[in-house]
């Protein structure tokens, strides 16, 4: 008997089954294989223009959820050079005004919106251009922290793998600026019957007025408060150089 226990306490411990075991080693790996993945994923837009954006995959989603089968996303690409120059140069204006110097995050805008918003009133975000486009192109609405997390790491590697024109030439074509209607052309086509090469600099003041939000105000009938905004959106285009100052953008 005593020989029998002394074998016992020397054996080894039961082998782990390999399907346990592999299912822990591919586990911590995860992480890293869609950090590869989404690297993948924007530095092949740098290059190929997107078909498609994730807000505009959600909001048919949505209509086809709610039984709206007559739903459908109006969306047609645009190079930069076919975009009149004042549509970004609107949305720099009214959004982003520091997008030239900052590497995707604007720390000044930060602070200025914490502070503002301790004190009250109406909340104010400090979200650059280059973050509303990782969020837009990507990702999801809403304020989680995993949210947050996700579009900082996009913001990270589209200002690291893109050039800020390409930034702004994807930002105008997948930016909503109606119910359903994304980018440029889509925009112009369907509020004024023109080509997105032809908007005037009013006109692509009012688009950049509504994009806080697209389906609350219209930029084809501006009420009071997108005609002010776009009077102020034209007068720090002035400030910012006019039409010439994307030429200054690497």
């Amino acid at each position: 008997m005593a020989r029998g226990r002394n074998k016992d306490a020397g054996a080894s411990p039961p082998a782990v089954p390999r399907r346990r075991r592999s299912r822990w080693h591919w586990l911590w790996k995860l992480p890293l294989l869609l950090a590869m993945l989404s690297v993948l994923q924007v530095l092949a837009l740098r290059f190929i223009d997107p078909p498609f954006s994730s807000f505009m995959a959600i909001r048919q989603f949505e209509a086809l959820r709610a039984g709206d089968t007559g739903f459908r996303i109006a969306y047609d690409w645009r190079d930069l050079d076919h975009i009149a120059p004042s549509l970004p140069l609107a949305a720099v204006a009214a959004e982003d005004q520091n997008f030239a110097s900052h590497r995707g995050f604007d720390l000044d805008a930060i602070e200025r919106a914490r502070e503002h918003n301790a004190r009250g009133g109406r909340t104010r975000g400090a979200s650059t251009i280059s973050q509303q486009l990782a969020k837009n192109l990507f990702l999801w609405g809403g304020r989680s922290w995993v949210r947050k997390g996700a579009e900082a790491w996009y913001t990270l590697l589209i200002e690291t793998l893109w050039p800020k024109q390409r930034i702004l030439e994807v930002y105008v074509n997948v930016a909503e600026f109606g119910d359903g209607i994304y980018g440029a052309q889509a925009a112009a086509r369907s509020y004024w019957g023109k080509d997105a090469s032809a908007l005037s600099n009013n006109e692509s003041a009012r688009l950049a007025a509504v994009l806080p939000s697209p389906r609350r105000y219209s930029a084809h009938r501006p009420g009071p408060y997108v005609q002010r905004r776009a009077q102020w959106i034209e007068r720090n285009m002035r400030n910012l150089g006019g039409k010439g100052w994307l030429e200054t953008l690497e």
